[in-house]
């Protein structure tokens, strides 16, 4: 008998038949919907097969004589590869990565033949075929034909293909060493189960709102989200303007579509971790969370998962952790970083969860935040799913950004679910349009202004400057909010600002466009420095937000000594400017919206980093390398914020990683939300004058002054970006 595993706990061993087959029909099961089953049970069959080596059997036996003995132990990937290479050709990528991730199919070449020199290779081959006689199949095994035409789509269902085995291996092997952690998985909760809560829920909700005209309009929203949600799989566009109750309707439409067509969850993806947390918490409250035993909302970021021993302990967070390493959960709300570098990465943890994609809902929030660096190859990969693979995807938006200009979206035909979206925004208007961007504005009188209100948010391009008008301004009650305060202090400001807005005490805050997309706040007066149109009208959607006055007031500024981040942040500002000056515009119309960023999609690389031709060579490692969403950067970890006990907890935690202990994913993610993030050059400034003593590579301890408004105080803010 040979075995897949060393002894469990209750000391038995793993029979690496059963392994096989187990694995087999999970990957089957897992890419039914990518139309490869029986391409998946076969690479289940031989993923293992090396472990047929006697050398391997004895590996396992000497591991558990010598725990100390376990390492990578004999080659057990070569057999299966060269299974699979006979049989499905360049898919033999899969087995060959299933611990390691996807590589190339120059090294698979390198490789194999390396491995087919060792006569253990051919012994472990014998003994598989004659153990398991499926492994050499008389008919050719079945592919999807659009995996076999187009190289695009043969290098997403390649990635699709090895996340299926990839998660069958991983969830028999915990089967095998930790049965209770398996048993906490999956769940009996349905979408005909959601969708039964959600209705109950928004009658509740409907017959408690009071009858104005907003909440009328948001009605209207859901209705025709509602009447939408019956139309085939595809691309969808959700246009409403903010406070148009798109959260909630966006669910609506998609638990409505999902229950009408058989798919399997809806994954909402959005831009900011802030806004992350937000709608998780108005799922949470529409479907259920508490104690409740059956768990339904997966918040998946990096600061998910609570931060204290207590968190640890509660069950909803262990779900949720292992929920998290596959999306085994009927909604998960996500990041688009989370998303999308997930699908173009090539290691295993990242493309475990893919499989889930297929035959999904997928709502992307704030849709227009999608790098355009990026478009491409994201475009490429959402047409993909949609095309291919019974994926529907929701572009919701108060500024509907023009894809359809974009090749991979060419052919493309996106459906409003809200039929006239520019008579919605004339409906739906709380705000006036002051542009003021023909002469240039110093601080000083941006600062006189803002003294004068008691209420007001002045939104700016960079963090230095809102620090400078923080100086102008010299008010110690205002308040900032920006990257340079710590995850734990930006939620303390924003729940602050509520706090103040609903007593009636004077509130000025002066952000960054952190504040912009998603963050409910709802001031009567909104400056906003000239930036991109969308930054712009995102940030209007803070004024005036739930239609008390009878109109709000944005006003549009040019400053005198401002900057402007690099690369498409400057090119859309430059054609905001463009399309404003001088004119009498209101720049909500949805069409203004389209033709600027038609504009700007002309104007701005956007497959920057050349990944689609890279695609078709099938360079795994190389698309990853490539696909990062967010500029390389460090973070520090701040140690003077939060109460005595915060403080003394944080220390410790990095003394735990300076001790290298073993467990820095559990500490770094207790950490998450004292970190800032810098740029790489910043950090090594801040390093050579002594404010960051380093932890670990990437990691540092802030030994600088932080302050209760400013956060992290630089040397020289001419640093600051």
């Amino acid at each position: 008998m040979a075995y897949a595993h060393s002894r469990n706990a209750q000391g038995k061993r793993h029979d690496l038949l059963d392994h096989l087959r187990a694995t087999a029909e999970l990957a089957a099961a897992f890419a039914e919907p990518l139309g490869a089953s029986e391409a998946a049970r076969f690479l289940g069959l031989c993923h293992d097969a090396g472990k047929f080596n006697p050398a391997f059997q004895q590996y396992l036996l000497d591991c558990e004589a010598n725990p100390k003995a376990k390492g990578h132990g004999p080659d057990h990937k070569a057999a299966g590869t060269q299974l699979t290479l006979k049989h499905l050709g360049p898919i033999s990528l899969v087995i060959q990565g299933h611990h390691g991730g996807l590589r190339t199919l120059t090294d698979l070449q390198s490789w194999i033949s390396q491995r087919l020199a060792d006569p253990a290779t051919a012994d472990a081959l014998d003994q598989a075929r004659r153990a398991i006689p499926l492994l050499e199949p008389v008919q050719p095994i079945p592919l999807p034909q659009h995996a076999e035409v187009d190289r695009r789509a043969a290098e997403l269902f390649m990635r699709l293909l090895f996340s299926a085995l990839v998660d069958a291996d991983f969830l028999d092997t915990e089967g095998h060493f930790a049965a209770d952690r398996a048993e906490l998985r999956g769940g009996t909760v349905t979408i005909d189960d959601l969708w039964e809560r959600f209705e109950r829920d928004q009658q509740q909700r409907f017959t408690d709102a009071p009858d104005t005209p907003v909440n009328r309009l948001r009605n209207e929203v859901y209705e025709s989200c509602l009447g939408a949600a019956d139309q085939p799989p595809g691309f969808f566009r959700l246009t409403v303007p903010t406070g148009g109750g798109k959260t909630r309707a966006a669910m609506a439409f998609a638990l409505r579509h999902a229950l009408r067509h058989g798919q399997r969850r809806i994954i909402v993806a959005v831009p900011f971790i802030t806004i992350t947390q937000q709608t998780a918490d108005v799922y949470r409250q529409i479907f259920g969370a508490g104690d409740d035993p059956e768990p339904t909302v997966l918040e998946h970021h990096s600061e998910a998962f609570g931060n204290t021993d207590e968190d640890d302990a509660h069950p909803i967070v262990a779900w949720s952790r292992l929920a998290a390493e596959n999306w085994d959960a009927p909604i998960v709300v996500t990041t688009t970083v989370q998303l999308f570098e997930s699908l173009f990465a090539n290691g295993t943890s990242r493309c475990r969860k893919l499989h889930r994609l297929a035959n999904s809902v997928i709502i992307l929030d704030e849709a227009q935040s999608l790098p355009s660096h990026l478009l491409e190859p994201i475009l490429d990969g959402l047409q993909q799913l949609g095309r291919h693979y019974r994926t529907t995807v929701v572009l919701s938006t108060a500024t509907q950004p023009a894809f359809e200009s974009l090749q991979p979206f060419a052919a493309i035909t996106a459906r409003e679910i809200v039929p006239e979206p520019g008579r919605l925004f004339t409906a739906m208007k709380r705000v006036t349009y002051s542009l003021r961007c023909d002469t240039t504005v110093e601080w000083s009188d941006v600062a006189a202004l803002l003294a004068d209100q008691s209420e007001a948010l002045v939104v700016l391009n960079t963090k230095r400057d809102a620090l400078a008008l923080l100086d102008a301004l010299g008010d110690p009650d205002a308040l900032h909010l920006s990257t340079l305060l710590c995850g734990a202090h930006r939620r303390h400001v924003i729940g602050e600002v509520k706090r103040r807005l609903r007593d009636g005490e004077p509130c000025r805050l002066v952000s960054t466009q952190v504040v912009e997309a998603g963050v409910d706040l709802d001031f009567p007066l909104v400056m906003r420095a000239l930036g991109p149109l969308d930054s712009i009208i995102q940030a209007a959607g803070r004024c005036n937000r739930e239609g008390r006055l009878e109109t709000g007031q944005v006003i549009v500024f040019r400053p005198a000594e401002g900057g402007l981040p690099p690369g498409s942040y400057r090119t859309g500002t430059e054609l905001a400017q463009a399309i404003l000056t001088g004119q009498r515009l209101d720049p909500d119309r949805p069409e203004i919206a389209r033709a600027y960023f038609k504009q700007l999609f002309t104007s701005v690389p956007t497959d920057r980093e050349g990944i689609q031709p890279i695609r078709e060579r099938f360079e795994y490692p190389e698309v990853a390398r490539r696909f990062q969403m967010i500029e390389p950067s460090e973070s520090v970890v701040v140690t003077t914020y939060g109460s005595d006990a915060e403080q003394a907890r944080v220390r410790r935690l990095i003394g735990m990683l300076r001790a290298g202990t073993p467990h820095t994913r559990w500490i770094f993610r207790h950490l998450q939300t004292y970190l800032v993030a810098m740029r790489v050059y910043e950090a090594r400034r801040y390093r050579e004058q002594g404010f960051i003593s380093p932890v670990l590579p990437g990691l540092g301890e802030w030994l600088g002054r932080y302050d209760p408004v400013r956060g992290i105080v630089a040397a020289d803010p001419e640093w600051i970006v």
